[in-house]
Protein backbone atom coordinates (compact mmCIF):
# COMPACT_ATOMS: atom_id res chain seq x y z
CA UNK A 1 0.00 0.00 0.00
CA UNK A 2 2.78 2.39 0.94
CA UNK A 3 4.71 1.70 -2.25
CA UNK A 4 1.58 2.19 -4.35
CA UNK A 5 0.71 5.39 -2.56
CA UNK A 6 4.22 6.72 -2.97
CA UNK A 7 4.28 5.97 -6.68
CA UNK A 8 1.13 7.90 -7.55
CA UNK A 9 2.43 11.45 -6.93
CA UNK A 10 5.51 10.76 -9.10
CA UNK A 11 3.37 9.40 -11.95
CA UNK A 12 1.04 12.36 -11.59
CA UNK A 13 3.91 14.81 -11.83
CA UNK A 14 5.27 13.13 -14.95
CA UNK A 15 1.88 13.04 -16.62
CA UNK A 16 1.34 16.71 -15.84
CA UNK A 17 4.78 17.62 -17.19
CA UNK A 18 4.13 15.64 -20.35
CA UNK A 19 0.79 17.39 -20.79
CA UNK A 20 2.32 20.87 -20.53
CA UNK A 21 5.19 20.08 -22.90
CA UNK A 22 2.74 19.11 -25.60
CA UNK A 23 0.41 21.92 -24.62
CA UNK A 24 3.18 24.43 -25.38
CA UNK A 25 3.77 22.71 -28.71
CA UNK A 26 0.02 22.87 -29.46
CA UNK A 27 -0.09 26.60 -28.72
CA UNK A 28 2.93 27.12 -30.96
CA UNK A 29 1.18 25.06 -33.64
CA UNK A 30 -1.85 27.36 -33.56
CA UNK A 31 0.25 30.52 -33.64
CA UNK A 32 2.24 29.40 -36.67
CA UNK A 33 -0.98 28.37 -38.41
CA UNK A 34 -2.30 31.91 -37.99
CA UNK A 35 1.05 33.27 -39.15
CA UNK A 36 0.79 31.49 -42.49
CA UNK A 37 -2.94 32.11 -42.91
CA UNK A 38 -2.17 35.82 -42.60
CA UNK A 39 0.73 35.51 -45.02
CA UNK A 40 -1.14 33.38 -47.56
CA UNK A 41 -4.07 35.81 -47.67
CA UNK A 42 -2.23 38.25 -49.91
CA UNK A 43 -1.51 35.51 -52.46
CA UNK A 44 -5.17 34.51 -52.64
CA UNK A 45 -6.31 38.12 -52.97
CA UNK A 46 -3.53 38.96 -55.43
CA UNK A 47 -5.48 38.43 -58.68
CA UNK A 48 -8.26 40.77 -57.45
CA UNK A 49 -5.84 43.42 -56.15
CA UNK A 50 -3.76 43.31 -59.34
CA UNK A 51 -6.90 43.73 -61.44
CA UNK A 52 -8.30 46.55 -59.27
CA UNK A 53 -5.15 48.67 -59.32
CA UNK A 54 -3.72 47.59 -62.67
CA UNK A 55 -0.42 46.45 -61.20
CA UNK A 56 2.06 44.79 -63.56
CA UNK A 57 3.62 41.44 -62.66
CA UNK A 58 6.90 43.19 -61.84
CA UNK A 59 5.16 45.71 -59.58
CA UNK A 60 3.38 42.92 -57.74
CA UNK A 61 6.69 41.11 -57.43
CA UNK A 62 8.14 44.15 -55.66
CA UNK A 63 5.12 44.42 -53.36
CA UNK A 64 5.61 40.78 -52.45
CA UNK A 65 9.38 41.13 -52.07
CA UNK A 66 9.35 44.17 -49.80
CA UNK A 67 7.67 42.05 -47.12
CA UNK A 68 10.89 40.07 -46.91
CA UNK A 69 13.02 43.20 -46.66
CA UNK A 70 11.36 43.66 -43.27
CA UNK A 71 10.96 39.94 -42.56
CA UNK A 72 14.50 38.64 -43.17
CA UNK A 73 16.44 40.78 -40.64
CA UNK A 74 13.78 40.17 -38.00
CA UNK A 75 14.36 36.43 -38.36
CA UNK A 76 17.73 37.12 -36.73
CA UNK A 77 16.38 39.82 -34.41
CA UNK A 78 13.70 37.42 -33.17
CA UNK A 79 16.20 34.66 -32.46
CA UNK A 80 18.67 37.01 -30.79
CA UNK A 81 16.04 38.64 -28.58
CA UNK A 82 14.59 35.24 -27.65
CA UNK A 83 18.04 34.36 -26.27
CA UNK A 84 18.12 37.67 -24.37
CA UNK A 85 14.54 38.10 -23.17
CA UNK A 86 12.94 34.68 -23.65
CA UNK A 87 10.69 33.34 -26.43
CA UNK A 88 7.46 34.03 -24.52
CA UNK A 89 7.80 37.82 -24.65
CA UNK A 90 9.20 37.96 -28.16
CA UNK A 91 6.48 35.83 -29.75
CA UNK A 92 3.68 37.69 -27.94
CA UNK A 93 4.91 41.02 -29.32
CA UNK A 94 5.41 39.49 -32.76
CA UNK A 95 1.83 38.16 -32.91
CA UNK A 96 0.38 41.51 -31.88
CA UNK A 97 2.52 43.40 -34.42
CA UNK A 98 1.84 41.20 -37.44
CA UNK A 99 -1.88 41.06 -36.62
CA UNK A 100 -2.03 44.86 -36.59
CA UNK A 101 -0.50 45.08 -40.05
CA UNK A 102 -2.60 42.21 -41.35
CA UNK A 103 -5.63 44.36 -40.61
CA UNK A 104 -3.95 47.48 -42.02
CA UNK A 105 -3.42 45.69 -45.36
CA UNK A 106 -7.06 46.58 -46.02
CA UNK A 107 -6.01 50.25 -46.06
CA UNK A 108 -3.72 49.77 -49.07
CA UNK A 109 -4.59 52.05 -52.00
CA UNK A 110 -1.45 52.22 -54.18
CA UNK A 111 1.76 50.35 -54.90
CA UNK A 112 3.70 52.50 -52.42
CA UNK A 113 1.14 52.08 -49.64
CA UNK A 114 1.09 48.31 -50.10
CA UNK A 115 4.88 48.24 -49.98
CA UNK A 116 4.99 50.21 -46.70
CA UNK A 117 2.35 48.02 -45.06
CA UNK A 118 3.94 44.77 -46.24
CA UNK A 119 7.39 45.97 -45.12
CA UNK A 120 6.13 46.65 -41.59
CA UNK A 121 4.08 43.45 -41.60
CA UNK A 122 7.36 41.59 -42.15
CA UNK A 123 8.78 42.91 -38.85
CA UNK A 124 6.22 40.93 -36.88
CA UNK A 125 6.27 37.78 -39.00
CA UNK A 126 10.07 37.48 -39.03
CA UNK A 127 10.69 36.14 -35.50
CA UNK A 128 8.24 33.21 -35.62
CA UNK A 129 10.54 30.42 -36.87
CA UNK A 130 13.60 31.18 -34.76
CA UNK A 131 11.45 31.79 -31.67
CA UNK A 132 9.73 28.45 -32.33
CA UNK A 133 13.15 26.77 -32.59
CA UNK A 134 14.18 28.34 -29.27
CA UNK A 135 10.90 27.37 -27.59
CA UNK A 136 11.01 23.75 -28.74
CA UNK A 137 14.69 23.49 -27.80
CA UNK A 138 13.85 24.68 -24.29
CA UNK A 139 10.94 22.29 -23.85
CA UNK A 140 12.00 19.10 -25.70
CA UNK A 141 15.11 16.92 -25.35
CA UNK A 142 17.46 16.67 -28.32
CA UNK A 143 16.25 13.17 -29.25
CA UNK A 144 12.74 14.62 -29.82
CA UNK A 145 13.70 18.00 -31.26
CA UNK A 146 13.08 17.03 -34.89
CA UNK A 147 9.64 15.69 -34.01
CA UNK A 148 8.78 18.79 -31.97
CA UNK A 149 9.92 21.19 -34.69
CA UNK A 150 8.20 19.23 -37.44
CA UNK A 151 4.88 19.02 -35.60
CA UNK A 152 4.90 22.64 -34.42
CA UNK A 153 5.79 23.93 -37.89
CA UNK A 154 3.31 21.59 -39.63
CA UNK A 155 0.63 24.19 -39.05
CA UNK A 156 2.34 26.61 -41.44
CA UNK A 157 1.15 24.81 -44.59
CA UNK A 158 -2.07 23.92 -42.78
CA UNK A 159 -2.54 27.65 -42.17
CA UNK A 160 -2.20 28.18 -45.91
CA UNK A 161 -4.59 25.31 -46.65
CA UNK A 162 -7.23 26.54 -44.20
CA UNK A 163 -6.56 30.19 -44.87
CA UNK A 164 -7.07 29.87 -48.62
CA UNK A 165 -10.75 28.82 -48.50
CA UNK A 166 -11.39 31.15 -45.54
CA UNK A 167 -10.10 34.13 -47.50
CA UNK A 168 -12.09 33.09 -50.57
CA UNK A 169 -15.24 32.59 -48.45
CA UNK A 170 -14.87 35.95 -46.72
CA UNK A 171 -14.34 37.70 -50.03
CA UNK A 172 -17.44 36.01 -51.43
CA UNK A 173 -19.46 36.90 -48.31
CA UNK A 174 -18.54 40.56 -48.78
CA UNK A 175 -19.35 40.66 -52.51
CA UNK A 176 -15.76 40.15 -53.66
CA UNK A 177 -14.30 42.74 -51.29
CA UNK A 178 -10.69 41.61 -50.78
CA UNK A 179 -10.26 43.83 -47.69
CA UNK A 180 -12.62 41.89 -45.39
CA UNK A 181 -10.36 38.83 -44.81
CA UNK A 182 -7.45 41.00 -43.66
CA UNK A 183 -9.57 42.82 -41.08
CA UNK A 184 -11.02 39.56 -39.73
CA UNK A 185 -7.64 37.79 -39.53
CA UNK A 186 -6.09 40.81 -37.82
CA UNK A 187 -8.76 40.71 -35.12
CA UNK A 188 -8.28 36.98 -34.56
CA UNK A 189 -4.58 37.62 -33.94
CA UNK A 190 -5.34 39.60 -30.78
CA UNK A 191 -6.86 36.50 -29.17
CA UNK A 192 -3.89 34.38 -30.22
CA UNK A 193 -1.44 36.80 -28.61
CA UNK A 194 -3.35 36.55 -25.31
CA UNK A 195 -3.53 32.76 -25.58
CA UNK A 196 0.21 32.48 -26.16
CA UNK A 197 0.97 34.64 -23.11
CA UNK A 198 -1.31 32.58 -20.87
CA UNK A 199 -0.15 29.12 -21.97
CA UNK A 200 3.59 29.44 -22.71
CA UNK A 201 6.62 30.03 -20.50
CA UNK A 202 10.25 30.25 -21.58
CA UNK A 203 11.12 26.83 -20.18
CA UNK A 204 9.55 24.11 -18.00
CA UNK A 205 11.24 25.36 -14.82
CA UNK A 206 9.50 28.75 -15.25
CA UNK A 207 5.99 27.32 -15.54
CA UNK A 208 4.08 27.32 -12.22
CA UNK A 209 2.08 24.20 -13.09
CA UNK A 210 4.80 22.01 -14.60
CA UNK A 211 6.12 19.19 -12.44
CA UNK A 212 9.70 18.82 -11.28
CA UNK A 213 10.26 15.72 -13.43
CA UNK A 214 9.99 17.58 -16.73
CA UNK A 215 12.16 20.47 -15.54
CA UNK A 216 14.83 18.02 -14.36
CA UNK A 217 14.68 16.10 -17.64
CA UNK A 218 15.43 19.23 -19.65
CA UNK A 219 18.22 20.27 -17.29
CA UNK A 220 19.78 16.81 -17.71
CA UNK A 221 19.42 17.04 -21.50
CA UNK A 222 21.22 20.39 -21.52
CA UNK A 223 24.06 18.97 -19.44
CA UNK A 224 24.36 16.05 -21.85
CA UNK A 225 24.49 18.40 -24.82
CA UNK A 226 27.33 20.29 -23.15
CA UNK A 227 29.40 17.12 -23.01
CA UNK A 228 28.56 15.72 -26.47
CA UNK A 229 28.31 18.87 -28.57
CA UNK A 230 29.41 19.03 -32.17
CA UNK A 231 32.27 21.35 -32.99
CA UNK A 232 34.71 22.57 -30.39
CA UNK A 233 33.23 20.73 -27.44
CA UNK A 234 31.73 21.76 -24.14
CA UNK A 235 31.99 25.05 -22.31
CA UNK A 236 31.42 27.20 -25.39
CA UNK A 237 28.49 29.30 -24.17
CA UNK A 238 30.68 32.40 -23.85
CA UNK A 239 32.27 32.01 -27.30
CA UNK A 240 31.59 34.88 -29.74
CA UNK A 241 28.43 34.45 -31.78
CA UNK A 242 30.44 34.85 -34.99
CA UNK A 243 32.39 31.69 -34.18
CA UNK A 244 29.18 29.69 -34.64
CA UNK A 245 27.90 31.59 -37.66
CA UNK A 246 30.99 30.93 -39.77
CA UNK A 247 31.08 27.17 -39.26
CA UNK A 248 30.73 25.20 -42.54
CA UNK A 249 27.78 23.25 -41.14
CA UNK A 250 25.89 26.43 -40.25
CA UNK A 251 26.69 28.17 -43.55
CA UNK A 252 25.78 25.21 -45.80
CA UNK A 253 22.60 24.64 -43.79
CA UNK A 254 21.70 28.30 -44.24
CA UNK A 255 22.30 28.15 -48.01
CA UNK A 256 20.25 24.95 -48.30
CA UNK A 257 17.48 26.66 -46.36
CA UNK A 258 17.71 29.55 -48.85
CA UNK A 259 17.19 27.12 -51.75
CA UNK A 260 14.26 25.54 -49.93
CA UNK A 261 12.75 28.97 -49.25
CA UNK A 262 13.17 30.11 -52.85
CA UNK A 263 10.89 27.30 -54.05
CA UNK A 264 8.49 27.83 -51.14
CA UNK A 265 8.12 31.58 -51.76
CA UNK A 266 7.79 31.10 -55.49
CA UNK A 267 4.90 28.78 -54.71
CA UNK A 268 3.44 31.05 -52.03
CA UNK A 269 3.57 34.23 -54.12
CA UNK A 270 2.91 33.00 -57.64
CA UNK A 271 1.07 29.68 -57.63
CA UNK A 272 -2.44 31.24 -57.36
CA UNK A 273 -1.51 33.67 -60.15
CA UNK A 274 -0.06 30.79 -62.22
CA UNK A 275 -3.30 28.81 -61.88
CA UNK A 276 -5.45 31.76 -62.93
CA UNK A 277 -3.22 32.84 -65.84
CA UNK A 278 -1.91 29.55 -67.23
CA UNK A 279 -4.92 27.35 -66.48
CA UNK A 280 -7.83 29.79 -66.28
CA UNK A 281 -8.74 28.82 -62.71
CA UNK A 282 -11.43 31.11 -61.30
CA UNK A 283 -11.42 32.67 -57.83
CA UNK A 284 -13.91 30.24 -56.31
CA UNK A 285 -11.90 27.27 -57.66
CA UNK A 286 -8.77 28.52 -55.87
CA UNK A 287 -10.37 27.44 -52.59
CA UNK A 288 -9.63 23.83 -53.58
CA UNK A 289 -6.85 24.01 -56.17
CA UNK A 290 -4.81 26.48 -54.12
CA UNK A 291 -5.30 24.59 -50.86
CA UNK A 292 -4.37 21.04 -51.92
CA UNK A 293 -0.59 21.59 -52.07
CA UNK A 294 -0.76 23.12 -48.58
CA UNK A 295 -2.45 19.98 -47.26
CA UNK A 296 0.39 17.91 -48.72
CA UNK A 297 2.86 20.25 -47.02
CA UNK A 298 1.16 19.75 -43.67
CA UNK A 299 1.71 16.00 -43.83
CA UNK A 300 5.28 16.53 -45.03
CA UNK A 301 6.23 18.67 -42.03
CA UNK A 302 4.30 16.58 -39.52
CA UNK A 303 6.00 13.40 -40.71
CA UNK A 304 9.42 14.86 -41.53
CA UNK A 305 10.64 15.35 -37.96
CA UNK A 306 9.20 12.02 -36.79
CA UNK A 307 10.84 10.29 -39.76
CA UNK A 308 14.35 11.59 -39.09
CA UNK A 309 14.15 11.18 -35.31
CA UNK A 310 13.18 7.54 -35.93
CA UNK A 311 15.77 7.03 -38.67
CA UNK A 312 18.34 8.68 -36.40
CA UNK A 313 18.16 5.78 -33.98
CA UNK A 314 19.78 3.66 -36.71
CA UNK A 315 21.92 6.10 -38.68
CA UNK A 316 22.51 8.82 -36.10
CA UNK A 317 20.49 12.03 -35.88
CA UNK A 318 23.03 14.10 -37.79
CA UNK A 319 23.24 11.76 -40.79
CA UNK A 320 19.47 11.24 -40.91
CA UNK A 321 18.74 14.97 -40.90
CA UNK A 322 21.53 15.96 -43.30
CA UNK A 323 20.76 13.40 -46.00
CA UNK A 324 17.04 14.04 -45.78
CA UNK A 325 17.77 17.66 -46.66
CA UNK A 326 20.19 16.80 -49.48
CA UNK A 327 18.09 14.11 -51.16
CA UNK A 328 14.83 15.98 -50.59
CA UNK A 329 16.05 19.22 -52.20
CA UNK A 330 17.40 17.35 -55.22
CA UNK A 331 14.01 15.65 -55.66
CA UNK A 332 12.29 19.05 -55.38
CA UNK A 333 14.66 20.51 -57.99
CA UNK A 334 13.88 17.70 -60.43
CA UNK A 335 10.09 17.90 -59.93
CA UNK A 336 9.48 21.66 -59.80
CA UNK A 337 10.14 22.63 -63.44
CA UNK A 338 7.53 20.19 -64.87
CA UNK A 339 4.81 22.03 -62.90
CA UNK A 340 4.95 24.67 -65.62
CA UNK A 341 4.99 22.08 -68.43
CA UNK A 342 1.96 19.86 -67.76
CA UNK A 343 -1.22 20.77 -69.64
CA UNK A 344 -4.00 20.00 -67.18
CA UNK A 345 -4.84 21.90 -64.01
CA UNK A 346 -5.20 18.65 -62.08
CA UNK A 347 -1.74 17.48 -63.06
CA UNK A 348 -0.19 20.84 -62.16
CA UNK A 349 -1.86 20.86 -58.74
CA UNK A 350 -0.95 17.21 -58.09
CA UNK A 351 2.67 17.75 -59.08
CA UNK A 352 2.90 20.91 -57.00
CA UNK A 353 1.40 18.98 -54.10
CA UNK A 354 4.17 16.39 -54.43
CA UNK A 355 6.81 19.13 -54.57
CA UNK A 356 5.43 20.81 -51.46
CA UNK A 357 5.15 17.47 -49.62
CA UNK A 358 8.83 16.66 -50.16
CA UNK A 359 9.80 20.29 -49.59
CA UNK A 360 8.18 20.31 -46.17
CA UNK A 361 9.75 17.00 -45.16
CA UNK A 362 13.01 18.86 -45.73
CA UNK A 363 11.69 21.91 -43.88
CA UNK A 364 11.46 20.00 -40.61
CA UNK A 365 15.24 19.42 -40.56
CA UNK A 366 17.19 22.68 -40.72
CA UNK A 367 17.06 23.87 -37.11
CA UNK A 368 17.25 20.30 -35.80
CA UNK A 369 20.38 19.65 -37.90
CA UNK A 370 22.37 22.42 -36.22
CA UNK A 371 20.83 21.82 -32.78
CA UNK A 372 23.56 19.54 -31.38
CA UNK A 373 26.28 21.94 -32.59
CA UNK A 374 25.01 25.01 -30.74
CA UNK A 375 24.69 25.65 -26.98
CA UNK A 376 21.14 26.50 -25.94
CA UNK A 377 22.19 29.99 -24.86
CA UNK A 378 23.10 30.71 -28.51
CA UNK A 379 20.56 28.54 -30.31
CA UNK A 380 18.01 31.30 -30.88
CA UNK A 381 20.61 33.62 -32.39
CA UNK A 382 22.16 30.99 -34.67
CA UNK A 383 18.72 29.76 -35.75
CA UNK A 384 17.77 33.36 -36.47
CA UNK A 385 20.88 33.82 -38.61
CA UNK A 386 20.12 30.65 -40.60
CA UNK A 387 16.53 31.80 -41.06
CA UNK A 388 17.71 35.28 -42.08
CA UNK A 389 19.91 33.86 -44.85
CA UNK A 390 17.05 31.62 -45.97
CA UNK A 391 14.63 34.49 -46.24
CA UNK A 392 16.85 36.62 -48.42
CA UNK A 393 15.22 34.43 -51.08
CA UNK A 394 11.93 36.05 -50.18
CA UNK A 395 13.32 39.41 -51.29
CA UNK A 396 14.54 38.17 -54.65
CA UNK A 397 12.33 35.21 -55.62
CA UNK A 398 9.06 37.17 -56.12
CA UNK A 399 10.84 39.83 -58.17
CA UNK A 400 12.92 37.44 -60.30
CA UNK A 401 9.97 35.15 -61.01
CA UNK A 402 7.69 38.11 -61.76
CA UNK A 403 10.28 39.58 -64.13
CA UNK A 404 10.87 36.25 -65.90
CA UNK A 405 7.15 35.63 -66.39
CA UNK A 406 6.45 39.16 -67.59
CA UNK A 407 9.51 39.39 -69.85
CA UNK A 408 9.63 35.86 -71.29
CA UNK A 409 6.00 34.74 -70.78
CA UNK A 410 7.45 31.44 -69.59
CA UNK A 411 6.41 29.85 -66.30
CA UNK A 412 8.65 26.91 -67.22
CA UNK A 413 11.75 29.11 -67.19
CA UNK A 414 10.71 30.75 -63.93
CA UNK A 415 10.18 27.40 -62.23
CA UNK A 416 13.39 26.03 -63.77
CA UNK A 417 15.51 28.82 -62.30
CA UNK A 418 13.90 28.16 -58.92
CA UNK A 419 14.71 24.45 -59.22
CA UNK A 420 18.38 25.21 -59.90
CA UNK A 421 18.59 27.51 -56.88
CA UNK A 422 17.19 24.69 -54.72
CA UNK A 423 19.48 21.99 -56.05
CA UNK A 424 22.92 23.65 -55.92
CA UNK A 425 23.00 24.31 -52.13
CA UNK A 426 21.99 20.69 -51.51
CA UNK A 427 25.19 19.59 -53.23
CA UNK A 428 27.21 22.06 -51.11
CA UNK A 429 25.67 20.68 -47.92
CA UNK A 430 26.51 17.13 -49.05
CA UNK A 431 30.14 18.08 -49.68
CA UNK A 432 30.94 20.56 -46.91
CA UNK A 433 28.26 20.23 -44.22
CA UNK A 434 30.18 17.91 -41.93
CA UNK A 435 30.19 17.59 -38.18
CA UNK A 436 33.57 18.55 -36.77
CA UNK A 437 33.11 16.18 -33.87
CA UNK A 438 30.16 14.17 -32.67
CA UNK A 439 30.10 11.93 -29.63
CA UNK A 440 28.16 8.66 -30.00
CA UNK A 441 25.59 9.59 -27.37
CA UNK A 442 24.66 12.69 -29.35
CA UNK A 443 24.02 10.78 -32.53
CA UNK A 444 22.24 7.66 -31.35
CA UNK A 445 19.47 8.64 -28.97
Amino acid sequence: MTETGAARPVASVRERGFRFRWGVLSMNFLVLGLNYADRAAIGVAAPVIIAEYGFSMTTWGWISAVFFVGYAPFCFVGGYTSDRFGPRKVMAWAIAWWSLFTALTAAGFSAVSFMIIRFLFGFGEGPQASVTAKTMSNWFPQRQLGTALGLSQASTPLGGAVGTPIVVALMAAFDGNWRAPFIVLGGVGVFFAVGWWVVVRDKPSAHPRVGQAEAEEMAADEREQDTTRLGNGAGEDDAPLLSYLRRPLVLTTALSYLGYSWVLYTFLTWFPVFLTEAHGVKLEELAVAGALPWVAGFFGLALGGVFTDTLGRRLGLFAARKWTIVIGLIVVALAFTPVGVVDSTGAAVALMGAVVFVLYIVGAQFFALIGPAIPKARFGSVSGFVHFIANLSGIFAPVVVGFLVEDTKSWVLAFGVSALIAGVPAVLLALFGRAERLAPSATRN
